[in-house]
């Protein structure tokens, strides 16, 4: 056996390092004198609470126990007999088994141990990589079949060598030692086992004096060294990741590409951050008409004008989507932009359906030329900044999934150009979005500037005095450290000790140099590089979790996607309650009706109105005809008998008579008529439009559509046009009516005698008519109705008197009274003591004239009547000339034929042409819903409308929820 107190090499169990000691008896080695990894290891397994004594314990109990096991079995003494030798031997045997059987129990021990450690070890390397199980819908069922013919020598060759991989892994010896240094500056000095304690304590004072001096020298060094290793590993596990998620992404790629060779991919089921963003744009366009309540989840970017927000969005994004501008507001209206993951990278508005390729320059060009447009456009005019909503979605690989949105900057001073309310007008958009209790607030904070001079955080710190929902991001972090004299002003920034508002978290960020044409990628390049030798994260001003865009919008994406699981069915269920309540207002109100909406009432009204266009189809020939001709002659009677017939009348013989006649036809022809008769029969289908609109709205027709119908009608008539080709032939065809003399029938004689007649009968009762109103009640009216002259209509009656008188003297007077004629009239008035104006007495001779002369031509009519005979003998110089009837069946004969060429233009073109109008008319109605909502209104709409959306609204929700419950 060995002597007790012999010193023995043996071999560290953890490290292998040979190590001295001391067998057979109780001892402790020193701490330091140990190996560092056989150190920690001790330490664990030792179970002991005291990291300095249980490394000793445990060493000496396996040496004492090892210095009882000889190393052979011992020889008998001469002399001994053979059986005492045998049960030595047979004991020797006996222990020598037990000791064998107590190191299988320790080699099992450690393969038990070991696997554990590896299967650890194993678990956190995999928890580090991505989730790559919602991607599998991107990979269709025919690749897992071409996954079994891939040649996976070629794969192989393909992926990175282990020495490459072996590159980026940490040094493990010096992070344990690093580690291990940690726990013992954290460990106590005077715990351990008192036993020990008072066997060792003259060695201990000794050593540890000499540890605490060599501790204190190189305490800041090894702090110094721990943070610059965990950077650097932080570094290299980051681009790591990067390296990887390039490469999937590239796989992706060739998969989706092998539908380009035939093979049908299968339907793409929506993804979860497009059900939530339709529940967001659907509750957009419903808070815009009906103000309703949208507390749902978003994350709403607010700053300062140029503060870097819209710069922060496009990092997060990972594309240069946004118009940009040098000092000016280039966001002019709230864009709300859906993040999420896909295999390529491409943006898309809501309401189109191209598609931006984002990682092609021409593309990003059109996509921020767009959305300038959209902006300019939302603007009304003599404003500044748009409430209007911009819709836009981002999908790309590596994008995290949230929805934000980019709000206009916040400015303290209204420029030249702006309208006078635009900063009141920002102010409110903004309170707007961050006034929703489930919005997160990510305040842009511009670092190169004053933090005095900032206005959002005032703003956002009234809306969340708390800070439960703000996320606070310090922009320019590499100006600001190049400025700022004292650094330790950007630490208390970041730890929310200067500004008075809080956060749940802050972050410091670099968007790039300032250059419009960096690409993201040369942005991230030199982000990291700018963090990495930043003397704030160096000096541990700024943790490495605060820092860089990417941490951020890890933390926006978490804190986004917490918020929506706490909140998304509280809002379904108050949608559910509203809904019912709509439903039963709907039921008490209008039990018999169909919850019809506003689009669904305007296509009823539209067929409606088609159906009563078509109906102007159905219109007979002789009404049209009828309508037309009488319109006609109303329009044209008043120029026929003042300009035409009664000059013509005061000639002297027949001749005279229709040379007049045809001279001032023909005028009248080339100039005013066929223009009259368009004017006509434009108004005359007009007419009988209304009139078939008005019959159908009295057969149980619904008067919601009233205004909508009125403005449908007014709108057609105002873009229809007559066809201008119509004119010159219509001015043909009445030209060459009225050449025409030949009356060849007793009838066409009788019915011009007839409509001469009548004709100059209504101009007789009308004249009459103008006379008995100038010269006012005769003595009937003033004994029976009590009624008396006024001292003008006496002047007028007293002048109307002596007309006639010169009237029965000269029963062939002209038209005209000479001057010394009203000389004589005024001298008689004089006389009898009343004062006239010559003028006076010229308009009151001619509606007398004009009275005498109608009365004269109907006694002439009379006597024409037997006068057909003399007028197809040709007898000119007969007692019975009747020219005029000849004139008045010119002019029937004329309105006849333009009623007929009118009707058939009529029913063969204009009415399609307006029907045609009519379509056009309510085509644009229907595609402008300002319109709609205009002309179709009450609260039968508006509740119909409610319902539609909460419903919508509801089943969204519904569908949004079970998915989020899936994913769980």
């Amino acid at each position: 056996m060995l002597r007790v107190g012999s010193n023995v090499k043996t071999t560290c169990m953890a490290c292998r390092n040979l190590v001295s000691t001391n067998m057979g008896v109780r001892f402790r080695i020193p701490l330091q004198k140990l190996h560092p990894l056989s150190r920690a290891i001790h330490h664990r397994y030792s179970g002991n609470t005291n990291p300095q004594r249980a490394p000793h314990r445990t060493a000496a109990r396996y040496f004492t126990s090892m210095s009882r096991l000889p190393m052979r079995p011992p020889k008998p003494p001469p002399g001994s007999g053979g059986r005492s030798y045998q049960q030595q031997r047979s004991f020797w045997v006996a222990r020598l088994a037990a000791r064998l059987l107590r190191l299988r129990y320790i080699l099992l021990g450690s393969a038990v141990g070991g696997g554990y450690t590896a299967k650890k070890t194993y678990d956190e390397w995999k928890d580090m990589l991505p989730d790559f199980s919602e991607y599998n819908w991107v990979i269709p069922d025919f690749v897992w079949e071409l996954s079994e013919q891939i040649d996976l020598d070629k794969l192989a060759k393909a992926l990175p060598e282990m020495e490459e991989i072996a590159k980026l892994l940490p040094d493990l010896d010096k992070i344990g030692e690093n580690f291990t240094f940690l726990k013992s500056l954290l460990s106590s000095e005077t715990s351990g086992d008192p036993a020990l304690k008072a066997t060792d304590s003259s060695a201990a004072a000794t050593q540890d004096g000499s540890d605490k001096q060599y501790k204190k020298s190189s305490d800041k060094e090894k702090v110094d060294q721990l943070q610059e290793e965990l950077l650097r590993t932080q570094l290299k596990y980051q681009r790591m990741l990067e390296r990887l998620e390039k490469e999937n992404k590239e796989l992706r790629k060739v998969v989706l590409q092998k539908d380009d060779k035939g093979i049908h991919q299968r339907k793409v089921k929506k993804s979860l951050i497009d059900l939530y963003s339709e529940v967001l744009d659907i509750l957009s366009d419903y808070d815009a008409n009906y103000n309703t309540q949208d507390h749902l989840p978003r994350v709403v970017v607010v700053g300062d004008q140029s503060a870097g927000k819209t710069s922060v969005l496009e990092m997060i994004a990972q594309a240069r989507i946004f118009p940009r501008g040098s000092g000016e507001m280039m966001t002019r209206s709230p864009v709300k932009v859906t993040l999420s993951e896909g295999p390529h990278h491409v943006a898309l508005f809501k309401d189109s359906g191209r598609e931006f390729d984002l990682t092609k320059e021409e593309d990003l060009a059109a996509l921020r030329h767009e959305i300038e447009l959209r902006m300019r456009k939302s603007v009304k005019e003599g404003q500044t900044v748009s409430s209007e909503t911009i819709s836009l979605s981002v999908k790309g690989p590596g994008i995290q999934r949230m929805v934000l949105v980019d709000l206009p900057g916040v400015i303290s001073t209204v420029t030249t150009g702006m309208a006078s309310d635009t900063k009141e007008t920002i102010f409110s958009i903004s309170k707007a979005y961050m006034q929703n209790p489930n919005a997160i607030i990510l305040c842009i904070q511009d670092g190169s500037v004053d933090a005095e001079r900032s206005i959002v955080t005032d703003l956002v710190s009234q809306m969340d005095p708390q800070g439960k929902r703000t996320i606070f991001v310090l922009t320019k972090v590499d100006l600001a450290e190049k400025n700022l004299a004292s650094p330790s002003r950007i630490q208390q920034i970041v730890e929310g000790k200067l500004f008075p508002m809080k956060a749940l978290g802050y972050f410091a960020v670099v968007t790039g140099k300032g250059s419009s044409g960096e690409s993201i990628d040369s942005i991230k390049d030199y982000e990291e590089d700018f963090f990495q030798n930043s003397r704030l994260l160096r000096d541990g001003m700024l943790k490495a979790h605060q820092v860089t865009t990417k941490n951020l919008s890890l933390a926006v994406s978490d804190c986004f996607w917490k918020m929506v699981r706490e909140s998304v069915e509280q809002q379904a269920d108050v949608f559910k309650a509203s809904r019912f309540n709509l439903e039963t207002e709907w039921k008490n109100n209008y039990p018999r009706l169909r919850e019809l909406d506003r689009n669904e009432l305007f296509e009823k009204a539209k067929n409606e109105i088609l159906d009563e266009v078509i109906s102007l189809s159905q219109v007979t020939p002789q009404h049209w005809e009828s309508i037309l001709q009488k319109k006609l002659w109303e329009r044209v009677s008043t120029h026929v008998i003042e300009n035409i017939y009664l000059p013509a009348a005061q000639t002297i013989d027949s001749g005279t008579f229709n040379t007049t006649v045809d001279i001032k036809l023909k005028q009248w022809t080339d100039k005013q008529l066929p223009h009259k008769a368009l004017e006509v029969a434009w108004e005359t289908l007009q007419e009988e439009f209304a009139r078939f609109m008005a019959e159908y709205k009295g057969k149980d027709q619904d008067d919601i559509f009233d205004k909508l119908k009125e403005a449908v009608k007014e709108e057609s008539i105002k873009r229809h046009k007559w066809n201008e080709r119509a004119m010159d032939s219509l001015r043909v065809i009445q030209h060459n009516a009225l050449e025409d003399r030949s009356i060849t029938d007793k009838p066409q004689w009788d019915a011009a005698i007839q409509f001469m007649e009548e004709t100059l009968q209504s101009r007789l009762k009308d004249t009459e008519s103008v006379i008995r109103d100038m010269v006012g009640p005769d003595w009937k009216q003033r004994w029976l109705q009590w009624k008396n002259r006024t001292p003008d209509q006496h002047i007028r009656n007293e002048t109307k008197n002596e007309l006639e008188r010169l009237l029965k003297l000269h029963d062939d007077h002209t038209a005209y009274l000479a001057n010394d004629e009203v000389t004589t009239v005024r001298k008689n008035l004089e006389g009898r003591g009343v004062e006239v104006d010559p003028v006076l007495i010229k308009d009151t001779w001619h509606q007398l004239y004009r009275r005498h002369f109608l009365q004269n031509a109907l006694s002439h009519c009379n006597l024409c009547k037997r006068g057909f005979y003399y007028y197809q003998r040709h007898f000119v110089d007969s007692e019975l000339e009747c020219n005029d009837v000849v004139l008045f069946w010119r002019i029937q004969r004329m309105l006849v034929i333009t009623a007929n060429t009118l009707r058939q233009q009529l029913t063969n073109t204009e009415v399609r042409r307006l029907e045609k109008n009519v379509k056009e008319v309510l085509d644009d109605f229907g595609e402008d819903l300002e319109r709609k909502t205009q002309l179709i209104t009450g609260r039968r709409v508006q509740l119909a409308e409610d319902l539609k959306k909460v419903r919508e609204i509801q089943e969204k929700l519904e569908a949004f929820i079970e998915a989020l419950h899936k994913e769980k």
